[in-house]
């Protein structure tokens, strides 16, 4: 007996062809899983649809799309022990690559028909908006704002970068307050994000590199240069703290690790939260222990999409802060 699973598919993502992206994941899915697609339109979002599926009872769900859509669905089935599948269409996939989950249509459903699960954390916005990746307050918010829809469409993974670059010459500094359950931080920031699982891309999560997303806490960076020289340092530095797996040791970068936070800011900062802006600070997040069930990789997935295919035919130093 078949497997069933109801696959959220969101039409407008990415830049490739929606139709054919489609048949290629009912290609590969079908003969093994009965599938109930659902896509989402104008009206109907990825949110609405996975809490419809829920309610159905389904055995798991699917997600295919970018960031938002893989975000929001993910969000509706925190701590409902429903396992999720992840198919990456989006511009920056951060969603994929921060969970190690396969990005391309052909090795994400390989991944999703071996049937391994992984148990990882998730968070809670202000009490009620699920969080799986990151929120960031600041920079990060003002950045993502700018890149909308039109530039992502015609600059991709690009349009961040650029939106960012354009962002630097609209630097503000901010007063800070980050409380946690056992201190409270003020410094004047630039950007202040809390990450549960973020890819080495963001790289204003990068901090404390080497972000762990099921080690039931937050991972939060402080970064808060002097000026656009200082900024532009502190990114470069950031990035290499990604790549090289090494926590930061900077005066103007700092980072934590908490179980809890609130942030706030003066003046008060917008605040994006898995790559939408959701309002303005002040801002709590709480971090939930293993409230979210997804399918991940076995060791040998090549194996398993060639079987798939065959039958469809300026060195800077830096420390934590105390």
């Amino acid at each position: 007996m078949k497997r069933s699973a109801c696959l959220i598919f969101n039409p407008v993502a990415g830049n490739s062809n929606p139709e054919q992206d489609l048949a290629r994941i009912r290609e590969l899915l079908e003969p093994f899983i009965d599938l109930d697609i659902r896509l989402t339109t104008p009206e109907i979002d990825a949110d609405q649809l996975a809490h419809e599926a829920v309610a159905r009872g389904v055995e798991a769900i699917i997600a295919s799309g970018g960031d938002g859509t893989l975000s929001a669905v993910a969000g509706a089935i925190v701590s409902t022990n429903i396992p999720l599948g992840i198919i990456s269409r989006g511009t920056a996939n951060a969603f994929a690559n921060a969970l190690e989950i396969p990005n391309t249509i052909e090795t994400a459903c390989a991944n999703i028909l071996g049937g391994l699960t992984r148990v990882v954390d998730a968070a809670i916005c202000n009490g009620e908006m699920p969080m799986v990746l990151l929120a960031g307050v600041g920079f990060e918010a003002e950045t993502v704002e700018l890149a909308d829809r039109d530039m992502k469409n015609r600059w991709g993974m690009l349009a961040y970068i650029l939106s960012g670059i354009q962002q630097l010459n609209n630097l503000e500094r901010f007063e800070a307050e980050i409380e946690t359950e056992d201190k409270i931080i003020t410094v004047t920031a630039v950007a202040v994000t809390v990450a549960n699982a973020a890819p080495p891309t963001s790289i204003l999560a990068q901090g404390p590199a080497g972000i762990i997303f099921d080690d039931g806490l937050l991972d939060i960076t402080l970064v808060a240069p002097q000026n656009k020289a200082g900024a532009i340092a502190a990114s470069y530095h950031l990035l290499q703290t990604a790549l090289s797996g090494n926590p930061t040791d900077s005066d103007d970068i700092g980072y934590l690790r908490a179980k809890k936070v609130k942030i706030t800011a003066d003046p008060a900062q917008k605040v994006v939260v898995d790559g939408e802006i959701i309002g303005m600070t002040p801002l709590s997040i709480e971090c939930i222990p293993g409230a979210l069930t997804i399918f991940v990789p076995r060791v040998e997935v090549e194996p398993l999409v060639e079987k798939l295919t065959g039958l469809a035919d300026i060195e800077v130093t830096m420390k934590p802060l105390t």
